[in-house]
């Protein structure tokens, strides 16, 4: 599949995107589904200065779990955690563009005047009304993920049922139609993310996957965040710490289906993914 370049204008930082690129994970949380990604300020420069020299462009720093079940955080709370995180990352890795993931307006516009240059939000835009015009006001490139509506992630299970059999129409309409939402606002750059493992089944995540291609068709670029998450470990019958190879095989595939950005806890490997996919060739994918 032929890669559609893309840029960003990352707090004033011109990215300009020719290949699939690796977002890196730190979690400033206590509780994060997989341990291995939680951080403090003391371990953050470190963990994404090896980010960096392994690779990756951007890294996503979190301060609030988003795993099924959890529940949500206040602004305040989460704004103690991400904050000083972002400023060691800044100064350690200050070639990594970094992400703040957020659903609060406080949060993003504290994260940016810290150094954040893009703001991915697991919401698009349900939690805090705030959130969109805030974002159009900084003028950073926004990461619009699916959440069923009306869906937390401690209730998000709950909502596997609601999209009947048509699951990637029902997520393609909503993705347009917010869409369409943001660029009235004025946003500029969007990246679209179906949302795997929130609110949707095993199988409803797979047949998300083998459709990836179709999100290309709104226009933006499309990010695959499925690392080590329980569509993986759980069918296998592993853990998240177990899920490493099936991480990667599932990355390959998201590029052959078009996906711009992999999300992932391990760098390195997804680095590889990249380069191997690129020696396979712009592969077609199969139904394109």
């Amino acid at each position: 599949m032929t890669f559609q370049p893309f840029s960003l204008n990352c707090n004033g930082r011109l990215l300009t995107v020719e290949r699939p690129q690796v977002m890196g994970i730190l979690n400033a949380t206590p509780d994060s589904f997989h341990a291995d990604s939680r951080t403090d300020v003391q371990a953050a420069g470190a963990a994404a200065g090896a980010m960096q020299e392994a690779g990756a462009t951007f890294v996503d720093i979190g301060g609030m779990s988003s795993r099924p079940g959890a529940e949500l955080i206040e602004a305040d709370e989460e704004i103690e955690r991400v904050i000083p995180v972002i400023e060691a990352v800044r100064e350690a890795a200050p070639k990594l563009v970094i992400s703040c993931d957020t659903v609060y307006a406080a949060t993003a516009r504290a994260a940016v005047a810290a150094g954040a240059g893009m703001i991915n939000d697991i919401s698009a835009g349900q939690f805090d009304e705030a959130l969109l015009p805030t974002v159009a006001e900084l003028n950073v490139p926004y990461v619009l993920m699916h959440l069923p509506p009306g869906a937390t992630p401690a209730t998000m299970q709950k909502f596997t049922e609601s999209y009947g059999d048509k699951v990637v129409t029902h997520i393609w309409d909503f993705l347009a139609n917010r869409l369409a939402e943001l660029r009235e606002m004025g946003m500029k750059d969007i990246i679209l993310d179906p949302g795997f493992g929130f609110g949707k089944s095993q199988s409803q995540n797979y047949e998300l996957l083998k459709n990836l291609h179709t999100f290309r068709h709104l226009g933006a670029p499309v990010l695959a965040g499925m690392s080590r998450k329980g569509m993986l470990y759980k069918p296998l019958k592993t853990t998240p710490e177990g899920s490493l190879a099936a991480t990667a095989a599932v990355n390959l595939y998201a590029l052959q289906q078009g996906a711009s950005i992999l999300r992932v806890h391990d760098v390195k490997e997804g680095v590889e993914v990249v380069k191997l996919w690129r020696l396979l060739g712009e592969t077609p994918v199969v139904g394109e």
